[in-house]
Formats: C-alpha cells, structure tokens, sequence
C-alpha cells in the first residue's frame, strides 16, 4: 500500500475537482455552483400602508392602500396581505418587475368587508412575503394607529364622524 491512496479518498479528490474545476472561477467555489439560491437581488420595501376611514361600524367596507417599493433587480409574484390582529383579512396576487425600473414604487388597494366582524380595535399589518428577499425584516408595516370598529348605529365617540 506504499504511496497508493485508499479509495474513498480518491472518491472524495475526484468529486472536489470536479466541482473546483466547473463554472467557478480561478478555481474557487462559489455558493451559487453548488446550487444555492445565485439568483437575483429582491428587495421588496413595504413603504406605507393607509387605512380609511379609521374609526367605522361593522359592515362598513375599509379600504386598505399599501405602497410597494421595488429595489431589485428580480421578478415575480407573490401575495400581498393585509391583516387585521393578526388574521388575513384581504390578499392579492402581486406581480414586481417586469420591465420596471430600479425603485418603481407599486400601489395596492384593497377593501376589507368587516360584516360579521366583531366591533373592537384592529391593528393592521400590510405585508408583501418573498421567501428570498434581501431583507425581510421591511417585507411588512403596521399601521401606528390602531382601527376600530363599532356596532351597527353606536355613535364614534365626541360625536366625529
């Protein structure tokens, strides 16, 4: 066995240079080559989310305005969601890029029909979820303030409209 390796071995150098020698450059490794995610730069930025009105009775419809920033160079779709305490209350298909320049600010509009909807405040979350953005931590805003809704013919309180 003088000088002669064993054959795992020569399985494990064979298998190493392969890759090495494959589309890597200067014979380094790169994540992509072995195939991890290399795909394009997403980075999809929740900028504002409007609710109106603020205060209304249950069966009132709300619409809820998200703006949507894209600051990638991907393209796709996803589902853009509202949520109310948590709970999905409106969703969309949401289709980025395209042929949309670098920034492209995207707005969505929805309408929560609250019949059946039980009166209290609601916080309300927008929310754009890409499993491969660049930073995920902007993928969603809540609203500061809270919504609330009130029962059918209750007055808003100091008699607002």
């Amino acid at each position: 066995m003088g000088g002669t390796r064993s054959f795992p071995s020569i399985c494990m150098l064979v298998l190493l240079g392969g890759l090495i020698s494959g589309p890597a450059e200067a014979g380094f490794l790169r994540i992509s080559d072995m195939g991890g995610d290399g795909g394009p730069y997403v980075n999809l930025i929740v900028r504002e989310v409007r609710v109106t009105p603020v205060r209304a009775h249950v069966g009132e419809p709300v619409r809820i305005e998200m703006t949507v920033e894209h600051q990638g160079e991907g393209y796709g779709t996803t589902t853009a969601e509202v949520r109310a305490n948590g709970k999905v209350v409106a969703d969309s298909l949401f289709t980025y890029g395209f042929g949309k320049e670098l920034g492209y600010l995207y707005r969505e509009s929805f309408l929560w029909d609250t019949k059946g909807v039980a009166p209290g405040e609601y916080r309300i979350r927008g929310e754009v979820f890409l499993w491969h953005d660049a930073s995920e931590f902007d993928n969603f805003l809540d609203l500061a303030e809270p919504l609330v809704l009130l029962a059918p013919g209750q007055p808003f309180p100091g008699n607002a409209e």
